[in-house]
């Protein structure tokens, strides 16, 4: 959560002491406190004009809080929304936005039927929480329903049908407090023990019809909200069919190539749409793929040595599948980009596998 006032931020790392050295702190003021500390809040509402966030995991009555107060955006409805695997699809299916099938399950019995109803293979989720692959078990025969609701049961959950996927992708919109929007080009992901690794702008496997599809199902849902700020949209591309898959309410991890691969980077729209300010242009630069480095710092001297490459370190300390940074490469075309790609995976030390 950050909050604005003449260009300067204020960020209170709230939920737990050990964020008081949160990364954020070596570029604004930092209030650590438990999310439930009102009077923490009001000392970092003081001199703020807007609020804002840029991760889901925030209690919904902690933005209420200071929805009371300060103008804040996302909007509470649109975090809340997200932070429920039902709420989310619903309103997918609500705005006839193709997503898997999908039931709630409170008890084995749901589950069973839910299996009978949709078929194998399922994902179990829980409705709230979990994100990089955590609070999922994969169902592939009747003979797991009972492993998977030991594994998860006891948390509100929901059921999907496993999508035999082709591609994973997201689009990334920002709206303002206008109702105005623009949308970055469709992008191709990686993920790899549910953590993102690889994305690749634009998609390289979507077509200008595919890509209308899937910035028109984010218009969607930021006009069904009341959106402000910027929101992702991730999706499947199954046989030439887009399924939405869920939504950040949030600058994301997929957009982070905008910082050098656009006209405007997604952190900038996300700061025009909340403060009114106008919307930047999404135009390419070239095309971009990211990496995100997880678990160690890789040598800099080689990362940066490859033509058209952007090093991004969070000031994180390395632990494992802990994302401490990314890496961003910009070429003309995409010819251009391939070499140099190979070059980046050797100096990240990846394997063929991530693309």
């Amino acid at each position: 959560m950050e909050g604005s006032s003449e260009g300067c931020s204020r960020s209170p790392a709230t939920s737990s002491v050990s964020n008081a050295g949160a990364p954020v702190g070596q570029i604004g003021q930092l209030i650590a406190a438990e999310y439930d500390d009102h009077a923490a809040l009001e000392r970092f509402l003081e001199g703020v004009d807007v609020v804002t966030y840029e991760f889901e995991s925030i209690p919904v009555s902690t933005v209420r809080f200071v929805a009371e107060r300060m103008k804040v955006f996302p909007p509470p409805t649109a975090l809340a929304t997200a932070q429920d695997r039902l709420l989310e699809k619903q309103l997918f299916t609500d705005l006839e936005i193709p997503t898997p099938a999908f039931a709630p399950v409170d008890n084995i019995q749901d589950l069973q039927r839910a299996a009978a109803r949709i078929g194998l293979p399922l994902v179990l989720k829980t409705r709230r929480m979990g994100y990089d692959g955590k609070g999922q078990a994969v169902i592939r025969d009747a003979a797991s329903l009972e492993a998977a609701w030991s594994q998860l049961g006891g948390s509100p959950l929901i059921v999907e049908q496993f999508v035999e996927f082709q591609h994973e992708l997201s689009v990334i919109g920002a709206r303002d407090t206008a109702g105005r929007e623009v949308f970055y080009p469709p992008i191709e992901n990686v993920h790899r023990e549910g953590i993102l690794r690889k994305s690749t702008a634009p998609a390289p496997n979507v077509t200008p019809e595919l890509a209308a599809v899937a910035i028109d199902y984010c218009r969607r849902v930021m006009d069904r909200l009341s959106y402000v700020g910027v929101l992702a949209l991730e999706l499947f591309s199954a046989d030439g069919v887009l399924l939405a898959n869920e939504m950040a309410p949030r600058v994301h991890n997929s957009g982070h190539w905008t910082i050098e691969g656009a006209e405007t980077s997604q952190f900038e729209n996300h700061l025009r749409a909340v403060l009114s300010l106008p919307l930047g242009a999404t135009t390419l630069r070239g095309n971009s793929v990211m990496f995100n480095i997880i678990g160690h710092i890789p040598p800099m001297d080689r990362v940066v040595a490859v033509e058209g490459a952007h090093l991004h370190l969070y000031g994180k300390a390395p632990t494992e599948k802990r994302k401490v940074g990314h890496v961003t490469l910009v070429a003309p075309t995409e010819a251009d980009l391939e070499p140099r790609v190979g070059a980046i995976r050797a100096a990240l030390g990846l394997g063929s596998d991530v693309g």
